[in-house]
């Protein structure tokens, strides 16, 4: 960490000039000109699970565990006949709304133990990372949720009525997850 001058002869410690001056010139952005579907939107949330990841794991990649957990309005459906969280493995993800039932069509674009990250497109495009982080006493699981909207209809749609409801739904989620794990985990430790 360097010393500097300042213009009135004091030394100041220039990695806090430098900050200053950073925020200081930022370029002004109208961010009135850029609109929700530029703009990715992301909710990210962590729980911590009393759990080993092999279990935690296996209550997102496993179709019947997952229905325990998932919200009821949310049903998960294979693509092509068998489920799969292998890489490329498809699927299909329908809302029950009264009259539209919206979809999302997604694949596995990223896998390794403990990780699966499905790629979604229909009236969101984005992202759905769950992720086991091991620890001594259990596992954090993340869930980290980005989406964009292009459609300016179901953007109002969701930012004025869905999305507050969106992110307390995905802790309820975790807390049921969590829930399934560790019943799980207790099971197979009897």
């Amino acid at each position: 960490m360097g010393i500097a001058n300042n213009n009135s002869g004091n030394r100041v410690n220039s990695r806090r000039s430098e900050s200053r001056i950073m925020t200081a010139y930022r370029p002004r952005v109208n961010l009135n000109r850029v609109t929700q579907a530029q703009r990715p939107g992301v909710f990210e949330q962590s729980i911590h699970i009393g759990a080993s990841s092999t279990f935690v794991e296996r209550c997102f990649t496993d179709l019947d565990l997952m229905h325990r957990w998932l919200n009821p309005a949310l049903r998960c459906m294979p693509v092509g006949g068998t489920w799969s969280t292998a890489l490329g493995g498809r699927s299909r993800f329908i809302i029950r709304v009264p009259l539209i039932n919206p979809a999302l069509n997604s694949v596995v674009v990223e896998r390794e133990p403990g990780l699966v990250v499905w790629q979604f497109s229909g009236f969101f495009q984005g992202r759905d990372r769950w992720e086991c982080q091991p620890c001594d006493t259990g596992t954090w699981l993340l869930n980290r949720f980005e989406y964009r909207i292009s459609n300016p209809v179901i953007e109002f749609g969701f930012n004025t009525f869905a999305s507050a409801w969106t992110r307390r739904d995905m802790m309820a989620q975790l807390e049921r997850l969590k829930a399934v794990a560790e019943e799980l985990y207790e099971l197979d430790n009897q």
